[in-house]
């Protein structure tokens, strides 16, 4: 792999390794190989991480949004022109097919940078008249960023964590996920290529012990967490001590609800992006898909023939279009919720059980009949499972696609205008989508409502969870008081 990172952290412009770490090994989830081995932070590099970024972090806000931009432009620009390498990295890491990386996560990452790169000259302040006084503001970094990804997009997290932070004029401290450690530590060596300052994007492994020094560490001013609800729960409790500003990207059971004049071929498109891409493991995924009853059996049966054309295999062939899961334990834990599903009473329609051989590798599995009461219908499975229900009122299934601790996404297939946009208005969800499911464009707000986190990625709404505003009041005439 010529592609791999040469140590385990990213400190202060340098890789930087320290073997007294405790080893996490890195395993292909494809043949379930160790293919490289990284070490968790000792509190010595964590403290390299934060006195680098801190000092570095000064001279960083003092230069232009301009500068900071084209910085961020230049890495946007490296990381497209290797693409191919980033993205056979990405598919050691996660076991995603290539097929999906080259498309989907290096150039996810890329988008981010070149979008907040674009946009950083423009973060500006206001001026409020008050008579002959008045007050104007400036929008300022917040200082010291700790962000923590998930496993299921590496490089993708890392940039749509980073692009802000930095076009802000913020330092930041990414920690990958102990089991998907590779991707950030490139990230953060185009960026330093790119002219990114020492010490400003650097990146620490380790699991959730080293997760809890950095949120917890004081002259850490805010933390970006994507992971599931109870981590969440846990890290923003420890940021909230702090008095830091949160970001959460945390799981969902959205729902896809598919109408009676829904376009059949559109609908299964949608719910096999939003169950099966990446083997089911994407945190909006539309698990909980809801067929109009007079549908129902024509959506199974074309859902069934399309899912015949999975070709399932070696990730690295391009033709692979279904990948294994991205560990021992994620694929026990769906196959858990299988036997669940089948012990509930669901109805299995497809698939159902483990791929013998090498890697992690189950076969995308639908549930038929399934009631909104099931173990498989309440819980965030993150595999390739997909639950339908049965309806046929749209007052009744709103109600029912609602009920629900989380509200990260939900999506609609209908030809009736006025419908779709009716039940968009009324779907409790950050992340709405109407003929169509799971796009992210760099350009839109990206997050949830309820359980399914706090705050937005991505889009202009990002600059306001990475900066904070300073208002100045101008007195332009002498000042009275009582006394």
């Amino acid at each position: 792999m010529h592609t791999q990172p040469t140590a385990s952290h990213f400190i202060n412009g340098a890789y930087v390794e320290d073997t007294s770490g405790t080893p996490i090994k890195v395993i292909y989830p494809a043949t379930g190989a160790v293919i490289a081995t990284v070490h968790a932070a000792t509190p010595d590099v964590i403290e390299q991480a934060i006195t680098s970024a801190r000092a570095a972090q000064v001279a960083w806000a003092a230069m232009t949004g301009t500068e900071r931009g084209r910085i961020l432009r230049r890495a946007a620009d490296i990381m497209r022109e290797r693409n191919h390498d980033l993205s056979i990295l990405e598919t050691y890491d996660t076991g995603k097919p290539y097929q999906e990386t080259s498309v989907a996560d290096a150039t996810s990452g890329a988008d981010a940078l070149e979008y907040f790169g674009g946009i950083a000259a423009s973060l500006t302040g206001e001026h409020i008249q008050l008579g002959e006084d008045w007050v104007y503001t400036r929008r300022e970094p917040l200082g010291l960023c700790v962000g923590i990804g998930a496993w299921n997009y590496p490089t993708q997290i890392a940039c749509w964590k980073g692009a802000p932070a930095l076009a802000c004029g913020n330092a930041i401290i990414f920690k990958p996920s102990e089991t998907t450690p590779l991707c950030a530590l490139k990230v953060a060596e185009i960026l330093h290529e790119a002219g990114l300052p020492a010490g400003l994007y650097n990146v620490v492994q380790g699991m959730g012990e080293v997760g809890a020094s950095l949120v917890s560490d004081p002259r850490v001013d805010k933390v970006s967490l994507t992971g599931s609800v109870p981590t969440g729960r846990k890290v923003y409790a420890a940021a909230a001590s702090g008095i830091k500003a949160v970001t959460m990207e945390l799981g969902g059971k959205s729902p896809i609800i598919v109408f009676e004049d829904a376009d059949i071929e559109n609908a299964v498109s949608g719910a096999i992006l939003g169950n099966f891409y990446s083997s089911g493991q994407v945190c909006s995924n539309g698990t909980r898909v809801f067929v109009h009853a007079d549908i129902k059996e024509a959506f199974l049966k074309r859902l069934a023939e399309r899912l015949d054309g999975a070709v399932i295999g070696d990730p690295m062939d391009p033709e692979t279009s279904f990948g294994p899961m991205v560990s021992k334990r994620q694929l026990d834990i769906a196959l858990g919720y299988i036997e669940k599903g089948k012990a509930e009473g669901a109805r299995l329609v497809y698939g159902g059980k483990a791929i013998d051989g090498d890697g992690f590798y189950m076969q995308p599995t639908v549930f038929a009949d399934v009631t909104d009461d099931m173990i498989i219908a309440r819980e965030e499975i993150f595999g390739p499972v997909m639950s339908v229900l049965d309806f046929t009122d749209e007052d009744d299934v709103m109600a029912r696609a609602n009920d629900t601790e989380f509200g990260l996404a939900a999506g609609v297939f209908t030809r009736d205008l006025a419908r779709a946009h009716r039940v968009a208005a009324n779907f409790q969800a950050g992340t709405c989508y109407i003929n169509t499911y799971n796009d992210a464009p760099v350009e839109a707000p990206f997050g949830g409502m309820k359980n399914s986190g706090v705050g937005r990625e991505n889009s202009k709404a990002a600059i306001e969870h990475y900066s904070q505003i300073k208002s100045v009041y101008v007195r332009m005439g002498d000042m009275e008081a009582p006394f």
